[in-house]
């Protein structure tokens, strides 16, 4: 089997919410999503997607699928998309770093792995080791007023974790934080995530004036060093995120214990294959995991689901359903949101088709 075409699309995403508010100052209305399909001389076709969360996420940009695809495509072309080890290393020794930009390409070949061999992706990830996984959903940066309604919504729908969007102002942000805490019911969890937006010293701040409070306090400050000044006065369990970008941050935060919770974000890690990596090596270090990405549609949502099917229970701590948050598709079918809980398609592959109508022309074309 060889790829004998690849395109590129993009679609914009607004936001079912409206406005987004998250870390200092950032807010999102509108994403653009990038999906990559690649055709094969033998008929199957797979396809992957990559949304950042606003053009001013880490450093990824909308901009880099189609950029990578005008320097890979000649590489790709006659590759056998089966074999996901050497896509990756073709990939990888094309450029170097721009991992959210390879992610979509990444989960093309899984998807057509999957489906030549009459498999669900999470059956090749190491099989169905969560039925369900859990899922938060974010309350994004408003009023109490506001933020209640949404957290009572969420939990008719059966959510029970929470992300309390912080990380703007944040001697308002522990008004915030306490708000949302008091609303919490029996079993519910709330974690207050700054996205790197504090300072240290604020940052130190807030964990002291919230330390009667039980929250999950998530990556406060921007780099790793900062956060662990902040894990050392702090009471509350750390989760990191954002500087989680591959088996070097994850050594490290193995070897100092410096979070209680990871959160593998599949685009910042560059993909399935290495995203699997990762999480089976905290996994096995006893460090519990959130199986999240940057933010998408009905295609990143499917593969996003696999991976959370396909990491043991106990160390599951959420995943979220990225599809609901989003007026516009990528994709048809994939993954399915009941009862607060993501299931995974059983299909062969990613058990998601292109939503053609929604996704309309290439914005990059090749063929062999």
């Amino acid at each position: 089997m060889k790829i004998t075409r690849i395109r590129v699309f993009q679609t914009e995403l607004p936001y079912v919410g409206g406005s987004y508010g998250w870390g200092a100052g950032n807010a999102i209305e509108v994403a653009r999503a990038s999906v990559v399909v690649l055709d094969t001389d033998a008929g199957v076709q797979g396809c992957g997607e990559f949304t950042p969360c606003g053009e001013n996420y880490m450093v990824a940009h909308s901009e880099g699928v189609p950029a990578l695809a005008r320097l890979v495509a000649r590489r790709l072309l006659g590759e056998d998309p089966r074999q996901v080890g050497r896509i990756e290393q073709v990939l990888n020794h094309a450029v170097q770093g721009h991992g959210y930009a390879k992610t979509p390409f990444d989960a093309a070949s899984w998807d057509i792995l999957g489906q030549a061999c009459g498999q669900p992706v999470w059956m090749l990830l190491g099989g169905k080791l969560t039925d369900g996984a859990p899922m938060y959903r974010v309350v994004p940066q408003k009023e109490p007023e506001a933020a209640r309604a949404e957290m009572e919504g969420y939990r008719a729908e059966g959510y029970r974790q929470y992300q309390i969007k912080v990380g703007s102002d944040w001697s308002a942000d522990i008004g915030r934080i306490r708000s949302a805490v008091s609303l919490l019911k029996d079993g519910e969890t709330a974690m207050a995530d700054a996205n790197q937006g504090w300072r240290v010293d604020h940052a130190i701040r807030v964990a002291r004036a919230t330390s009667d409070l039980d929250f999950i306090l998530e990556q406060p400050c921007r780099t790793y060093e900062e956060c662990q000044q902040v894990r050392r006065v702090a009471t509350q369990p750390m989760k990191l995120d954002e500087c989680v970008t591959g088996m070097a941050a994850a050594h490290r935060i193995v070897a100092d214990r410096g979070a209680d919770l990871v959160c593998l974000k599949i685009s910042n890690l560059g993909g399935l294959s290495a995203a699997r990596r990762v999480r089976d090596f905290l996994v096995e270090s006893r460090i519990p995991v959130v199986c999240e990405d940057t933010w998408g549609g009905e295609i990143a949502s499917a593969a996003l689901a696999h991976f959370a099917a396909s990491t043991p229970s106990e160390y599951l701590q959420n995943t979220t359903d990225l599809m609901n948050y989003n007026t516009r598709s990528t994709g048809i079918g994939g993954a399915v949101a009941k009862d607060g809980r993501l299931y995974s398609p059983d299909a062969p592959g990613l058990g998601v088709t292109p939503d053609w109508e929604s996704l309309g022309d290439p914005v990059f074309e090749v063929a062999a």
